[in-house]
């Protein structure tokens, strides 16, 4: 398998090389540092709820939507990212994502230990330290006909600026997840009082990755896959893609026109279940379900399959039970994983009380 080791590159370039990889259905390891900070959200995410796009805008750092799940990241040159890339037909990777996320977390757990930081994986996908303060956060996803697992290993980590990238109610609400991060999430520097040298810290990864990937070859990134990456800059850099989730009750001007007779409710409603949180926003007609819109920063395979259970959910009556059943259906019949989030998680998100 290649390994691409690119150094820093510009914020956007370091996300986008694993997606044109994938996109071509390369399988490859590649370790990245971007050397401008960047916020990625999630691929569930409504960007408008979960980023301070005001903030961002005025400090100059870039907003792009990720198409692997999970929540909003912070990625900077302190950080060294892994993202690997494996073919969904590959017989020698497991197929269970659960399997695959022990599989990419192993040589993460060893690269930090080596460094001096106790560390263990925590299902569903976290690497933490001894006292459970979380050092990295796995995320993966299909693209193209690849699956994509990315990681970071933290050399130091901005606590201070992840608090203020986020969308809160009020500075008193920033300054409590500031407080949060500082005493939740983790570094090499924090843990060990040193900065190990980028390069010492990507020997290791390749060591360790070696052992369970097998021969690992090091080459430069080809033109035609920088070329790639250069073209899906414009659709993923797009406002278009950012703002790809939105809710129901904000469609297009259209949809504002329509008149909600009486006996209709809009709401919105949030759920954290254990492989992360869940927003749905939804339209109800009595008790019937006209619209809805799922949101959140949970992992879920097929990636592109949320929409079906969305569309799936249209006519349903909002009852716990009913959903659960529905959305078990579409679990079977498209053979969807979402760590940590089950059928009835989206049910209780949608039925949760007020």
């Amino acid at each position: 398998m290649k390994v691409y080791r690119l150094g820093c590159l510009e914020g956007q370039m370091s996300m986008l090389i694993f997606h044109a990889l994938a996109k071509m259905g390369h399988e490859a390891l590649i370790l990245v540092s971007p050397v401008h900070t960047i916020v990625s959200v999630g691929y569930f995410q409504d960007a408008n709820k979960a980023v301070d796009l005001e903030y961002c805008r005025k400090n100059g750092i870039s907003v792009m939507r990720r198409e692997i799940g999970g929540g909003t990241t912070l990625l900077d040159r302190n950080q060294v990212f892994f993202q690997f890339i494996v073919r969904r037909d590959n017989p020698d990777f497991p197929r269970r994502i659960s399997s695959l996320y022990e599989l990419i977390a192993g040589p993460c757990v060893e690269t930090y230990r080596q460094l001096g930081v106790s560390a263990s994986f925590r299902p569903v996908n976290d690497v933490v330290t001894e006292e459970g303060r979380k050092v990295s956060g796995l995320g993966g996803a299909d693209i193209g006909e690849c699956v994509v697992f990315v990681g970071n290993i933290i050399l130091d980590f901005d606590s201070r600026e992840m608090a203020n990238i986020l969308k809160v109610p009020s500075e008193k609400f920033r300054d409590k997840v500031h407080k949060s991060l500082e005493d939740n999430v983790s570094s090499v520097l924090k843990e060990t009082g040193t900065m190990p040298p980028r390069r010492e810290v990507e020997d290791l990864l390749i060591r360790n990755f070696a052992q369970r990937l097998g021969a690992l070859e090091e080459v430069n990134l080809e033109r035609d896959v920088y070329e790639k990456a250069c073209d899906l800059e414009k659709e993923m850099m797009s406002d278009d893609f950012l703002f790809r989730r939105r809710d129901p009750a904000d469609g297009d001007e259209g949809y504002m026109k329509v008149k909600i007779t009486s006996g209709a409710q809009v709401s919105e409603r949030s759920y954290k279940a254990p492989g992360g949180l869940i927003t749905v926003t939804h339209i109800v007609q009595g008790d019937i379900i006209s619209d809805i819109s799922i949101s959140g920063d949970f992992t879920f395979y097929p990636k592109d399959r949320l929409s079906d259970i969305e569309e799936t959910l249209v006519g349903v009556r909002r009852d716990i039970s009913d959903i659960e059943e529905a959305i078990s259906r579409v679990y079977r019949d498209l053979s969807i994983e979402s760590p940590g989030v089950a059928p009835l998680d989206f049910a209780q998100a949608i039925c949760k009380s007020d």
